[in-house]
């Protein structure tokens, strides 16, 4: 009996299977058949059922750099039965994000993405149109920028205080100037966490000021566990058969993230709500004030899809690109005694650098740019899709199709930018870069609307560690530039280095 009903279950599975292979291959065939006539963009040779989702590799904009280059600046693809174009030249991205920029402003709504409400997730629509105004104009506007400004030092000021204090403990009259080792993706992830989270909620997820410790914990995995799967190229999102069985598990752990960030999120609201605002500024307290006006447009679901988008965009498109910089500081120490000569004599030793100090350290900001142009936020911007069959370069590109824009690319054309693979922050001195095409935080409408804050965050810390510490490799070797995969861009190895305080800083170190 036990072996008939396991013939029977094999049996099922198997009917299943073929079943939605069967929707997989008629799916691709009538999208073939439909678009057989239209003059499409050059493509390499695909597969049955899979297309060319053989040939992605990671990670993926080297992948698409490879295909680019032997088949032109517009190339068409098609994972399964979704098409895709890969954009290659600066000429092409304007026309995609400023002539076709309306038609081109969806968003690819993959599966695995089980929030597709959040501003970088929605569709353009109304209601991202509203969510959208609101985080630009009553949350990140420089005026709400401005009001917010202390609590982000403070929260500077306590990590350099940590990293201070922690160096100190260990250090002892056999070695008073050694250098410590230090975890530095760990330390600046946990610090841009705790500033998006201080600013929306007033609420730390890492250090000792934890309230709540068990479900601080749960969200933290909840919310690096999102970083993980959304930065993944994950087949299920383009093979139905593949999504249905979740080999993988990655459509069930993505559930579980989802679930715990929105009911975290609904409960501090909930909370903030009950009990009032108080001399909070946070930003959940500010859209709470806004809705007693219009409570429909500043819902509970409103307020949360905001809170978490800028959690999750406000934190790693600071933290990645500091490590970036930290590291090619650390290959480039003449760059980086650069930076601190000119914040020795612009800010000197008595004071932490603040956020207006930012307009008198232009190599600075020339450091930031450049670490941006070689590395950008997100390497091929968060994926776009056409709304309407669009004609680019005397090419028909479809109804649906995902638009991936290699801004990594671009950003390293030699016919812009002269010794593209070198970092040279110089290169940004007094406007000699002006006019010349970059755009790490996208274009457009759909572009990032927490490109200020990032700026002001990553000079703010960035500028700090370079004041307040001395900073040398592990060894020898330069550091390992390899890149990592996902939607934003990681080193592949998280970055350690080497750390003390600066003697001329101490005094204040010890005061913060």
């Amino acid at each position: 009996m036990a072996e008939l009903l396991h013939m029977i279950d094999n049996l099922s599975v198997n009917i299943i299977v073929s079943f939605l292979l069967l929707i997989s291959i008629t799916t691709l065939l009538n999208y073939l058949r439909k678009n057989n006539k239209k003059k499409l963009p050059p493509s390499p040779p695909a597969l049955p059922v899979l297309g060319h989702l053989h040939l992605l590799k990671k990670p993926l904009h080297h992948t698409l750099i490879d295909i680019s280059n032997r088949h032109g600046p517009i190339t068409f693809l098609l994972f399964a039965a979704r098409p895709a174009i890969i954009i290659s030249s600066h000429i092409l991205a304007e026309q995609c994000f400023t002539i076709h920029d309306l038609s081109f402003s969806n968003r690819v709504q993959l599966s695995s993405v089980m929030m597709p409400n959040l501003i970088g997730t929605a569709n353009y629509s109304p209601y991202w149109r509203h969510v959208r105004q609101i985080a630009s104009v009553e949350l990140l506007s420089n005026q709400q920028l401005q009001a917010s400004l202390e609590t982000r030092a403070e929260e500077i000021k306590d990590m350099v205080h940590q990293l201070f204090q922690s160096h100190k403990m260990h250090e002892n009259s056999e070695r008073p100037n050694y250098f410590r080792r230090l975890d530095f993706r760990k330390t600046i992830f946990e610090l841009t966490m705790n500033i998006m989270m201080m600013l929306i909620a007033g609420k730390r997820l890492y250090g000792d000021k934890i309230e709540d410790v068990e479900e601080t914990q749960k969200f933290r995995e909840a919310v690096t566990g999102w970083f993980e799967l959304s930065g993944a190229a994950n087949v299920e999102d383009f093979i139905p058969l593949l999504r249905i069985l979740d080999l993988q598990g990655v459509m069930k752990k993505m559930k579980w993230v989802t679930e715990v960030m929105e009911e975290t999120v609904q409960k501090i609201i909930k909370e903030h709500r009950q009990e009032g605002i108080g001399n909070r500024k946070t930003m959940i307290d500010r859209m709470l004030e806004l809705g007693k006006k219009d409570y429909e447009k500043y819902s509970d679901l409103v307020i949360r899809n905001i809170a978490i988008t800028l959690l999750l965009g406000g934190s790693e498109t600071s933290a990645n690109p500091i490590e970036w910089a930290m590291a090619l500081l650390l290959n480039n120490p003449d760059a980086l005694q650069k930076a601190r000569t000119e914040i020795d004599a612009q800010v000197g030793n008595q004071r932490l650098i603040k956020e207006s100090d930012s307009n008198h350290l232009p190599y600075l900001e020339c450091i930031i740019s450049e670490t941006l142009r070689l590395y950008p936020v997100a390497p091929l911007l968060v994926p776009h899709e056409s709304r309407e069959e669009i004609s680019i370069e005397g090419y028909e590109i479809p109804k649906g199709t995902m638009l991936l824009a290699n801004i990594y690319q671009i950003q390293r054309d030699p016919e812009i930018w002269e010794e593209p693979m070198k970092f040279k922050p110089e290169r940004f001195q007094d406007g000699r870069s002006n006019g010349k095409w970059m755009a790490p935080f996208g274009m457009g409408r759909r572009k990032c609307p927490g490109e200020a804050l990032a700026m002001r965050q990553m000079g703010l810390v960035l500028g700090a560690l370079i004041q307040c510490f001395d900073w040398e490799r592990l060894g020898s070797e330069l550091v390992d530039l390899s890149e990592g995969s996902g939607l934003t861009l990681p080193l592949a190895t998280p970055l350690e280095v080497m750390y003390r305080p600066r003697h001329i800083m101490t005094d204040i170190l010890l005061q913060v």
